[in-house]
């Protein structure tokens, strides 16, 4: 079998004379290799109308991991060569079956696609997106994405859907634990840190590695700006927001090279993306010359007609196809009523082409054609699937995620002091939650816990550690409160382990209510009342309400979902052999009345004084401040750190000029530790209302105790433009006021510059 596809490959370009014409209009490769596009193009010669249309078509298998379960009803389509993607499908094995049944039973024997969910990891989980983002470490993120892709890519799988690129900025919506939170630069740079990473740098040929996957840049556009922060609400956007707030992390994957898109659920200006010409061509294909395919989210296209821009799902595909959709995730519109379409005159047989060219180009960068079990080998898999050097950097990747909120003196743990502890709360020994949402394959029973990872790390020390439940998630228990309490006493320090089940964030997992769960606010107001220091530990896939326990509680950790290596990864921060670096990339409200929620506002005609006293008819609320409890950027260290010297060295400079921004960067303290100094700039005057700050860069240095460290910004007018009156992206020539600090409310250190 592998012979003659093989021969069909190889023979591909001799056997186009003989076939009839395709259309070819203006068709603009992913690869630009000539090679390539000649075989593509003499396969399309060969192919059915109804062929052509299978390959925009995707399936998912009855193994599911994400979505409703599929029947087997694919299976005919697969045998007759009318399916151009399988997701859901997992194992070396699974996935030969699935590919030899599509080649050996099919016309022209093209082999399948498959894709799947490997989101923060395949089989070793690392921390969930929006943690990673915390430790503002690039080139870490870029690690644990090439490793999920070697894991994924060793047991068959060629294409992820991830990175997660959305601008989240409330907390209420569950998928911002899957994004990079609420900033466009900082998304930005990461979305192209993730990208490079799943498929191993910006060159096309990177894909061609038997270890990288296809990344997929979702969701496009604007899916984190939903109303009232519930998932696949309307996101209801001026397109001057939608272009300087939310599309920059799009077009940055594209930058870096992602091979594919995928459409969001969500409205914008009355029309679902799914059905948007503005967003898959206009802006897409046009405007940023995106060569690769886009594909439908779940039945994105079959959602069309509920969200009532079409009649029926024929429609909806007629509109999706015209709109730039190229493959229908699991929605079988397309090969179900996309011939009648055509025959009518509602689709071009050009316009399918198109569609198909992209997809089918994929596969020959890929390598299937040449030989689809090539690297489909059990003993290969089992070489490259949780490697102690992953776990080592699962565990490196879970410290850095971690943000102190607070300390007054509960952090760290040192094995130098003879004391107790005592590790309370339904998260001590949990090991089920600690992978989060979207975490792939991996097995939840091998996560470690926080008690196990803490008793192993003091072994031998004179530090004791102890443990009672206390209650569960959401499960009150007299006589396990009361154990609690008891341990607590007879202890020197408590640890309280508490949070929110991982079911409650990702997708369709909104909440109104974003404080821990009554149950475990009664446990720590006991731990409070014992009088003996508490110290929290919290596990979570957003930022929470913890106004009362920022008042109450003497220290406060965000541990968020940490997957495989999570307990290791807190440990080593609470014993204090990793001084935590980690700075919050979403800020955490006082109540949830505050959401949505996010630094880079716009001001307003009556804008508030901060740092100044309650005035009346001015942009504020009555119960509570209008700040945020944590801001963006925030996090404490072991040490101190602080910048002085801001210096720049010019206050005047235009197109075509660097502005080079420099700090004084000093740990303060004792302890060596890791700061992220942060760049902020303000556009004071702007054709369009501009935000009350930006961030425009960032430096994440390490310092021993008493160290100063010079930093260096660089600053083009291309780093102040954006999209003014006449939506036109540009620098706009003014007055700037600029920062350095450690926190976006950090506003000490100031200059102003002059753009000509």
């Amino acid at each position: 079998m592998k012979r003659s596809i093989a021969i069909i490959a190889c023979c591909l370009p001799l056997l186009s004379w003989a076939v009839g014409k395709t259309s070819k209009k203006a068709w603009k490769s992913f690869s630009g290799d000539k090679h390539i596009e000649y075989r593509v193009d003499s396969l399309l010669r060969l192919m059915t109308l109804e062929e052509k249309i299978g390959q925009m078509t995707q399936f998912s298998c009855n193994w599911g991991i994400t979505g409703p379960i599929m029947p087997d009803d694919f299976e005919p389509y697969l045998k007759k060569g009318l399916v151009g993607s399988v997701f859901n499908a997992s194992t070396v094995e699974g996935i030969r079956n699935l590919q030899k049944m599509a080649i050996e039973s099919s016309r022209l024997h093209i082999p399948v696609l498959f894709g799947l969910d490997v989101i923060h990891g395949y089989r070793t989980i690392f921390p969930m997106p929006l943690a990673e983002s915390c430790s503002w470490d690039l080139d870490l993120m870029k690690r644990t994405a090439a490793i999920a892709a070697r894991e994924a890519a060793s047991d068959g799988i060629h294409w992820t859907f991830a990175p997660m690129v959305d601008i989240a900025r409330d907390a209420r919506w569950g998928r911002v634990m899957e994004g990079a939170g609420e900033d466009v630069y900082l998304g930005s740079v990461i979305a192209k840190a993730r990208v490079e990473g799943f498929q191993g740098g910006t060159d096309w040929r990177a894909l061609q590695s038997p270890f990288t996957v296809m990344a997929c840049c979702k969701h496009f556009a604007a899916y984190g700006a939903a109303e009232a922060g519930r998932d696949y609400n309307s996101a209801e956007l001026s397109e001057h927001t939608l272009r300087n707030f939310y599309l920059p992390p799009y077009e940055a994957a594209k930058e870096a090279g992602v091979a594919t898109y995928m459409a969001s659920f969500n409205e914008i200006g009355g029309v679902p993306s799914t059905a948007s010409k503005f967003l898959m061509t206009d802006i897409l294909r046009k405007e940023w010359d995106f060569k690769g395919f886009v594909v439908t989210d779940y039945t994105g296209i079959n959602e069309l007609v509920p969200h009532g821009v079409a009649a029926n799902e024929k429609q909806a595909g007629e509109l999706a196809l015209n709109a730039g959709i190229d493959m229908d995730m699991t929605g079988a519109v397309f090969v179900k009523h996309m011939k009648q379409s055509v025959a009518e005159g509602k689709v071009s047989v050009a316009t399918i082409d198109q569609a198909v060219r992209r997809i089918l180009e994929m596969k020959f960068i890929l390598g299937l054609f040449d030989d689809p079990f090539k690297y489909l080998d059990e003993a290969r898999a089992k070489a490259n699937l949780l490697q102690p050097e992953y776990m080592k950097v699962a565990r490196e990747a879970s410290a850095k995620s971690i943000v102190l909120l607070k300390n007054n003196g509960v952090f760290p743990i040192e094995k130098k002091r003879a004391l107790t502890v005592a590790v309370v709360g339904p998260f001590a020994q949990d090991r089920m939650n600690l992978n989060g949402e979207w975490a792939g394959l991996g097995d939840r029973k091998m996560s470690v816990p926080l008690y196990e990872a803490l008793v192993e790390k003091y072994a031998g020390s004179q530090v004791k550690v102890v443990y009672a439940e206390g209650c569960g998630i959401e499960q009150r228990d007299a006589a396990k409160l009361a154990e609690a309490v008891q341990t607590a006493q007879k202890a020197d320090v408590v640890i309280a382990a508490v949070g929110e089940d991982f079911n409650w964030s990702g997708e369709a997992a909104c909440r109104t209510d974003i404080q821990l769960p009554a149950v475990q606010r009664e446990l720590l107001q006991a731990l409070k009342a014992t009088g003996k220091p508490v110290g929290m530990i919290l596990f979570s896939g957003r930022p929470l309400d913890l106004s009362w326990e920022d008042t109450a509680i003497d220290g406060i950790m965000q541990a968020w979902y940490l997957g495989t290596q999570s307990g290791n990864g807190i440990a080593d921060v609470v014993a204090g052999d990793y001084n935590p670096s980690g700075r919050l990339v979403m800020s955490f409200p006082r109540n949830v009345g505050q959401l949505p929620l996010y630094y880079n506002h716009k001001n307003t005609g009556r804008p508030l004084n901060e740092m100044g006293p309650k005035a009346d008819y001015k942009s504020s609320y009555l119960d509570v401040d209008n700040t945020p409890l944590y801001p963006f950027g925030y996090g404490l260290s072991y040490t101190d750190f602080t910048v002085t010297n801001l210096r720049l060295d010019r206050s005047v400079f235009s197109k075509g000029e660097t502005l080079v921004v420099t700090a004084d960067v000093k740990n303060t303290g004792a302890r060596e530790g890791e700061s992220v100094v942060q760049l902020y700039v303000r556009d004071l005057v702007g054709s369009v209302t501009r935000p009350v700050k930006e961030l425009k860069g960032f430096s994440k240095i390490a310092l021993k105790g008493g160290e100063t460290q010079q930093v260096t910004f660089k600053l083009t007018a291309d780093d102040l433009a954006f999209y003014g009156l006449d939506m036109k992206k540009k620098a706009e020539p003014g007055d700037f006021t600029l920062w350095v600090g450690l926190s976006s409310d950090d506003t000490t250190n100031r200059a102003s510059f002059s753009l000509k």
